[in-house]
Formats: structure tokens, sequence, C-alpha cells
């Protein structure tokens, strides 16, 4: 795979880098006396300095005779070095900011290069929704390596989206020069029961000699899996168990363990690790889903690193997770993820493989970040004004809207089981809730004593008019409503809550200012983060981001909820892909069989 990531390829400038590391001509720049983490041979070399010219290391050892009269040489003693830091799977969008704002809040964290699906804007504007982000980042030093999104929508035939892409989609994005494989491909039904939809998007991307990316989220570790790796899958983020990890390591696809904002599945994956004595070259860590918030307060990668040592995989094993492994991963080893000759010089300094406190951040070659500040500054991106207008419900939406009528017979005071949407705090699976709800003015309602919420699904690309009803167990709300464009994958507008009133306010909100989250509580708006570009993003930068959605997330809290990140938790109601049961704008989706189910219970059912 030609790597078009680097400051210059590798056949411009193959006779410099010799003459370099022979003496014969001075090197761009020296790092001297550092501990070197060597990701290859997973040990600390001492006393180790490393030449580098046009973007590149030409040389590791002693080099002294590297040096020139202009060169730039840096002072390493004491501090460590590493390969700079891949995320092998992150949604740049969940970070709610552009992917220029995103590159200066990650970049000073040691991450020098992310492997990313935005299949989030996909979903809102299709492919010209990806250029337009890829154009953002394409200002940045940070290497972002598009993976084109396979799912839109996420599984065909359960949702509405704003797009469509198909295997004829797949194959014109291949010959772009920022795209290094195919985005997770959540369709995994389709895959395992050899569909030609799904099978034909595997076909472009592999025909295209690039990298599929897997999201297999089920406990099934036999035939299904081994159909799935089998057809071209070469890694998984969706483990929740150490059994699914280890499951995957020991079919040769990289399990991609992950720790974001929400979703915090690292302690119990490490076991996969810690409780084996096994080879760790197939196991990555990722974020998946991080917040301004976790970016400003803990950090990427190095936060996620932090976490892996906690739970106890070794230090260095761990930073392979995050440099060579995912370099090797994407097939790109050869120019990624190692401080060795010939490859681009990315290179991250630590003051110390306890803390792992990143000082300074150096991308080909150029020191891009010290001391957590960005050193790369450009103009605000100008987004197409088309990409910040993606509201288009049709209407205004009343309370009545949210109306849920008993089933007919029904008498006030009568108990009808309905099936509800039980969420699991920091995970992304829920489970299908058997609830009893009494009937009272004819209607089905919120009961708080219970902890069931109403919840509508709005379609907002195509003035459809569809609504998706059900029900949610497992926020805690005392009162009050919350709605979000942020609404996997689909992006269709999300609203929760205790009554019709506030539940109208949250989404009439939101429609006006373009899309966004909010919470609101007798009839006044308590938080509000507005998310004008594609109802998924700002173009503010990260603290002032945070702030935003730390005022939410405090909403969250006044009105009940004490869960963390309850927006991510949320934002994954409508995504039929996992199980158990999911709500879209089409209706309520049991997705351990993938069919549409009724929201009352019949008398059958439950016996």
């Amino acid at each position: 795979m030609i790597n078009h990531f680097c400051k210059k390829p590798l056949w411009e400038c193959t006779r410099v880098l010799a003459d370099v590391a022979e003496g014969r001509r001075s090197a761009d720049v020296v790092i001297k006396d550092a501990q070197l983490v060597n990701v290859c041979t997973a040990e600390i070399q001492e006393h180790i300095d490393v030449a580098i010219a046009e973007g590149r290391i030409a040389y590791v050892g002693d080099a002294d005779h590297c040096i020139g009269e202009h060169t730039h040489v840096i002072d390493a003693s004491g501090l460590f070095i590493a390969p700079g830091f891949l995320d092998g799977h992150i949604h740049v969008e969940s970070s709610m900011m552009g992917a220029g704002e995103y590159a200066r809040a990650v970049v000073p964290h040691g991450t020098s290069g992310i492997y990313w699906d935005p299949h989030e804007i996909c979903n809102v504007l299709g492919l010209e929704g990806v250029k337009v982000m890829m154009e953002d980042a394409e200002r940045t030093p940070l290497k972002a390596m598009v993976t084109t999104p396979s799912c839109v929508p996420a599984v065909p035939g359960f949702e509405d989206t704003g797009s469509f892409i198909g295997p004829q989609e797949i194959a014109e994005s291949m010959s772009w020069d920022g795209v290094v494989g195919l985005g997770e491909m959540m369709n995994f039904v389709g895959v395992v029961n050899s569909t030609e939809h799904a099978h034909g998007e595997l076909v472009e991307t592999l025909k295209a000699d690039k990298v599929v990316t897997g999201h297999y989220s089920i406990p099934e570790t036999d035939r299904g899996l081994n159909a799935y790796i089998a057809s071209g899958v070469r890694c998984c983020h969706e483990s929740t168990r150490a059994e699914d990890a280890l499951a995957k390591m020991r079919l040769g696809q990289y399990a991609q363990l992950r720790y974001g904002s929400a979703w915090h599945d690292l302690p119990e994956l490490a076991h996969a690790i810690t409780d084996n004595d096994i080879d760790t070259r197939f196991a990555n860590l990722v974020s998946d889903d991080t917040h301004p918030h976790t970016l400003v307060e803990d950090g990427h990668l190095d936060h996620v690193l932090r976490i892996a040592v906690k739970c106890g995989i070794p230090v260095i094993e761990a930073i392979q997770m995050v440099t060579i492994n995912v370099a090797t991963c994407f097939r790109m080893d050869n120019e990624l993820g190692s401080i060795t000759p010939g490859k681009c010089a990315d290179i991250v300094f630590l003051d110390g493989l306890d803390t792992l406190q990143v000082t300074r951040m150096m991308i080909d070659g150029e020191i891009v970040a010290e001391n957590g500040r960005a050193l790369f500054d450009y103009p605000r991106f100008q987004f197409p004004e088309w990409v910040t207008h993606s509201m288009h419900l049709g209407r205004e939406i009343t309370p009545d809207d949210f109306i849920v009528s008993a089933p007919e017979g029904a008498q006030d005071g009568d108990q009808v089981n309905v099936r509800a949407i039980e969420i699991i705090p920091a995970k992304v699976g829920t489970f299908e809730a058997h609830v009893g709800l009494t009937v009272e003015d004819g209607q089905l309602k919120s009961e708080l004593g219970q902890d069931v919420l109403k919840t509508f699904v709005f379609e907002r690309h195509h003035e459809t008019g569809t609504v998706g009803v059900g029900f949610t167990k497992g926020f805690g709300i005392k009162r009050g409503a919350m709605a979000s464009t942020v609404a996997h994958d689909a992006h269709n507008l999300l609203v929760v809550g205790t009554n019709d009133e506030d539940m109208a306010l949250a989404a009439n909100t939101l429609a006006k200012c373009g899309g966004g989250m909010v919470v609101v509580a007798d009839g006044e708006v308590l938080g509000l983060v507005e998310l004008p570009i594609a109802g998924l993003m700002n173009d503010l930068g990260a603290v002032e981001m945070s702030e935003k959605v730390h005022s939410v997330e405090q909403a969250w809290a006044e009105i009940g909820c004490t869960m963390p990140s309850p927006f991510m938790t949320m934002a994954l109601i409508p995504l039929a892909c996992l199980p158990e049961l999911r709500l879209t704008n089409r209706g309520l989706v049991d997705c351990t069989t993938f069919q549409f189910v009724d929201l009352i219970i019949e008398e059958s059912e439950s016996e």
C-alpha cells in the first residue's frame, strides 16, 4: 500500500538517507542521548541518538557523525522516546469538533496518526461530507487516514439515513489518496450470511489492496466469527468480553481493545492478556469515541495507555499496541509505527514510563507540540453552507406528537406490558426489558418509579415524517427531557423524556439551532450544545467544546442522571447493529434476530 502521509515518499529520499547514515551528509535533526522504547524488540535502549533527514529516520545509534553545522540537535537526556501513537479506530465526529480542531487537541498527547471512520457525517451528508472533513484534516500535521464508511445505513432496511453507500461508492473512494481501507463493517450479519451488498463492499476494498476493518459485536466465537474473518475483516473493536478478544487474536484478527469517554471495555478486555501467556502482537488499543471533555481533562491515547498499564498490561507491550501493532494491522509498518531507519520521523517524547506524560511531539521530523500545546496554527475552517443546514423535519413538533396511545380495549388502571431498551452504563450493549405500564388517560406514559422514559426517533434528513416510538430504562431521570441529533448511526432526532411538553421543547430547540444536544426541564433549557455542522459538530476548539459539553452533563445530573458521558450512551439507542433492542425512526428492532418487533407484548409472548 502506498503511504501518502509522510513528508516525502521513501523513493524520493533513499540516497539522502543512506548518505546521512554513513556520515556523508548532515542530518536535519539529531535527537541525542534518549532512552528508546524499541517496539520491535520490546526493550529499552539507553543513550540512543536518532538522526533525521527529509522527515524520515536515517540512523539510530551514536549519531555524532550525522551532526553538521546546520543540524538541529535536541538534548533528550533523561527522556524516553517512542514512535508516535496511532489510533486504529476513531470517529472524529464524536469529539463534536471538526478534524482540524480535533488534530489540535490530540497531537499534543502524542497522537501522530488516526485511522478514522467518518461514518457519522457520511450517514448525514454522504461522501461529499467526508471530502469536506478530509479537507479540514489535510491542513494539519496529524496523519488522518480514512477508512471509507461501509454501513450507510448501518443495517439496511431498518432506518433512514441522509445518504447511501454501496459497492459502487466504495470502489470510487478507494482511489482517493487519503483512503487506506473500509470502515467498520457493522453489517456482520450480511457478511456471515453472504449477502451481495456486504460482500460487494468487501470485494471492492480487497481488489484495491486495502484493509477491511470490522465490527463483530455478538458473543459468538465459532462459525460466525470464522466466517467474518475469512471474508477479509482484519480487525474488530467491538469485543466486550476477554474471551471474545482472545478468540479474535487466536484467529489472526487484530483485537482493538477500546477505552473511550463512555465505552470502558479495556479493564475487562485486559484479562485476555494478563490472564494468558500469549503474544500480544494482535492487540491494539483504540479510543473509538472521545468527548472533548475527556481530551482536555485526560488526554487521548496517552490516557488509554495509562489505563492499560493500570490494568496490568506491561508498559512496553501497551506502547506496542498503539504503535507497531496498529501500523502492522493496516499494513503500513514499512512506514509507521517504529523508530527505525527509513520510517517517518513521528516521535513522542515522554518524561517517564511511569507517568507516560508527553513533553514533546514530532511528526515528519518537525516539532509540532510541546508541553501540552500544539505549535501549528491555521485559520478556522470554512464549512460550506450546505454542511450547516442538515435539519429537515418539515414541521414543528408538538406535545401531541409524543402521545403513546394504549392498545385498543385497555382501560385506565390496566397494566400493559411493553418492550423497553434497558441501557448499561459505560457499555455499548442494551437489554430487552419487559415492563408493565399503567394506562392513564388512555395513554402509556413515562413511569419514573420504574425508571422508564418515553423515547422517540424522528427522521430528519428527507422530511419523510417517520417516527419510531419506544421506552428506555436506566437513565435515572426524575424530570425534564433530553434530545440529540447525535444518534448513531443515522443521526436522526432522538428525544427521551418524562413529559410531552418538555420533549417537544427539546426537539424544537435542536431544530432551530441546526442540531446538537439539549437538556430541558419545566419548560426551560438547562443545557445546550449547538452542533450545526451536520448536526454533529461545531467549529470551536476543544476547550470551548469541553466547557459546553460539561455544562450539559451538569444539566443531566441536575435532572437525576449520574452515569458517565450519558449522551454517548443515549446516542446508541438507535444503533440497530448492537444487541439486544434498539429504536430507529422505523420502529423497535430486535438486534439478535434482526427483525422489527412490536412495542406492546402480547399475552402469548409473555407466557
